[in-house]
């Protein structure tokens, strides 16, 4: 699997971050992970209410042992303020987004926007992109569509969580 190769960007404020890919074998990234995580998670559930979203209950170990890559975005003193986390496709298939989290104090900096925009262009640039999330994360929803996403459906996961998933087409 190729190296992704780091990036600089600016957050709307203005403020430099490092956009690079994480490595979830090192204890402090995968610690650093889980923990923004379980931050951003715990806001959507109180977004969609619907507090048994399964990445709230997730371990370390289990986060490990996802078969994702990882890429995060860092502050210039190297803390973790978002990170997105996708399967990578195998020859045309589709690059299934599973996690995109963004550490609460650093919302509204734009750094979904900037991790997302470097999946589509640098990381995988020619598959179509799969996301889901809860229905009722409008900040989320509102994301996938200002990125041209299209909303393809809702699924009920489980009793009393409505997700909507979303695809960008990309291939002919």
């Amino acid at each position: 699997m190729p190296f992704i190769e780091p990036s600089v960007v600016r957050s709307r404020s203005g403020r430099s971050f490092l956009l690079r890919e994480l490595d979830l074998t090192d204890d402090a990234t995968a610690a650093s992970v889980h923990a923004v995580g379980r931050r951003a998670y715990a806001v959507e559930a109180d977004l969609i209410g619907f507090s048994e979203i399964p990445t709230l209950r997730e371990t370390l170990q289990e986060l490990r042992a996802q078969p994702l890559r990882w890429a995060g975005a860092l502050t210039d003193d190297g803390q973790l303020a978002a990170f997105v986390a996708w399967q990578q496709p195998a020859s045309d298939d589709d690059v299934d987004v599973h996690r995109v989290c963004v550490d609460p104090p650093w919302f509204r900096e734009g750094l979904a926007s900037k991790l997302f925009a470097h999946l589509l262009t640098a990381w995988t640039p020619s598959a179509d992109v799969l996301v889901s999330t809860g229905a009722d994360n409008l900040p989320a929803v509102a994301l996938y569509e200002r990125l041209g996403f299209s909303r393809v459906g809702t699924s009920h996961p489980a009793p009393g969580l409505r997700m909507a998933d979303f695809r960008l087409k990309r291939s002919p």
